[in-house]
């Protein structure tokens, strides 16, 4: 751990964080960064229209229309509207409720569904423009990777925070305060009163809280940069100050860092879409198990041993024993160890069910899972042994944690991933124009299309 224990250290850093993000223009942002963004966009609306019919999206709408109040937002998926804090947790939550949305490591968690809901959201009530969610977008994002940084890897790996949660609170604010112009003072301010509602906890993974917490997030960014907006008051240090949200949520405090020039530019160069409806960390041993199904063909019965090596933090993110749900099945090394080798679809979003995490085939391949937990490995990157009965031995690894360098062919798979997931509730037509309108998403005078609403 490399914590920083001058009292000193990172004076200023909320502040100077603010800062960066609240001067950033759309001239400021290359072309090739917009690309990512709108991929991010795309990626979190067809996460929200598919998660926007699960079980738990679905309580949290009825709990907000319930509360009622001004409905100026609109619902992934659905036709009803919402207050924009309201739109914000519901989106939010339906968004990350299959597991399927993007990441970045940096954080390390989930980017673009703490942020998107809530400025989608606002941006709905403002009538802001494509152009000004796009850049706002883009600063909200930046700021949540620098936070994330400064904090990792203790915050996450160790005291058990779900960063989607607690460093998303500040990516939410950020975007939120830069839609609504705020000053500088009133910038800091939103990144304070998010600082102080920043919660969320690994030891939820596996139930509806995990995607609360994204939904959370929204809500708590949005709320802030409006209350600062109204002249609602907080320290402008919160981050940095004694006892404040670093120096009490990480071992490994390290402002420098949030500073540190990211890889490729931008952090958003770096984010990593999903392909497989589970937990990331599952995604290395998913690839591992389905090259050694393409390249040797062996039969579920001819296996003797799985041995997995893999980071010893995965152990505990997503190693679930024995699942019993769809829902914890996303987050069992084992079973989806057991799917990949099968050749199960892990992209399709029921193939993750209670059917299936008591599939007697599965079982007998998940219960001949034994981990090797490294300390010398990137938690991305995974290594399988496999045992046959006959003597063989056969290895294959994969390391999830590397950016697509062709990010053209990355978009062509994130609209085939999009239509895949909204068209059954969208409709064809619909989806489509969805997809078109975020292909242009700067040049919207209006970005209420882009859900695939009328």
């Amino acid at each position: 751990m490399n914590a920083v224990n001058d009292r000193n250290a990172g004076q200023g850093l909320t502040r100077a964080l603010a800062e960066q993000a609240r001067v950033l223009r759309l001239d400021d942002i290359p072309e090739t960064i917009r690309v990512w963004a709108r991929q991010c966009v795309l990626d979190y609306v067809g996460c929200g229209i598919a998660g926007s019919s699960d079980e738990l999206a679905g309580i949290l709408l009825a709990e907000m229309l319930e509360q009622g109040g001004r409905e100026v937002a609109s619902v992934l998926g659905r036709t009803e509207r919402l207050p924009v804090a309201s739109a914000a947790i519901v989106n939010g939550a339906a968004s990350h409720a299959l597991d399927f949305d993007d990441v970045n490591l940096a954080m390390p968690g989930h980017p673009s569904v703490a942020i998107l809901p809530a400025l989608l959201a606002l941006a709905e009530e403002r009538g802001s423009s494509g152009a000004q969610v796009m850049t706002a977008f883009i600063a909200g994002y930046e700021l949540e990777c620098r936070v994330g940084s400064a904090i990792a890897p203790g915050h996450y790996d160790w005291l058990g925070f779900h960063s989607t949660a607690t460093v998303g609170s500040f990516g939410a604010a950020a975007a939120c305060a830069h839609l609504l112009g705020l000053d500088a003072n009133q910038f800091a301010t939103a990144l304070g009163i998010a600082a102080t509602q920043a919660a969320g906890l690994k030891s939820m993974f596996g139930t509806m809280c995990k995607p609360l917490h994204a939904g959370k997030a929204a809500y708590h960014g949005v709320m802030a940069a409006k209350l600062a907006a109204r002249g609602f008051t907080s320290r402008t240090d919160a981050i940095e100050c004694g006892q404040g949200f670093a120096r009490t949520h990480s071992p490994d405090f390290n402002p420098d860092r949030a500073f540190a020039a990211p890889p490729n530019g931008w952090w958003i160069a770096n984010n990593l879409f999903k392909y497989h409806a589970s937990c990331y960390m599952t995604h290395a041993a998913i690839e591992s198990a389905r090259k050694l199904r393409e390249q040797h063909r062996f039969a579920p019965d001819q296996v003797e041993r799985i041995a997995v090596r893999i980071d010893e933090s995965c152990d505990r993110i997503c190693n679930i024993p024995a699942p019993a749900t769809g829902l914890e099945a996303k987050f069992s090394l084992r079973l989806t160890t057991a799917m990949g080798l099968t050749g199960a679809d892990t992209s399709r979003l029921s193939t993750y069910s209670a059917a299936v995490a008591a599939d007697p085939v599965l079982i007998g391949l998940r219960d001949k899972v034994s981990f090797d937990f490294r300390t010398d490995i990137s938690n991305t990157f995974t290594e399988i042994e496999l045992l046959l009965r006959d003597g063989t031995k056969l290895t294959a690894h994969h390391d999830s944690g590397v950016p697509a360098t062709d990010v053209a062919r990355q978009g062509t798979r994130l609209e085939a991933k999009f239509a895949a997931l909204a068209e059954p509730i969208l409709g064809t037509a619909k989806a489509a124009r969805s997809i078109a309108e975020i292909g242009r998403l700067e040049s919207l005078a209006d970005i209420r299309s882009i859900g695939g609403g009328p």
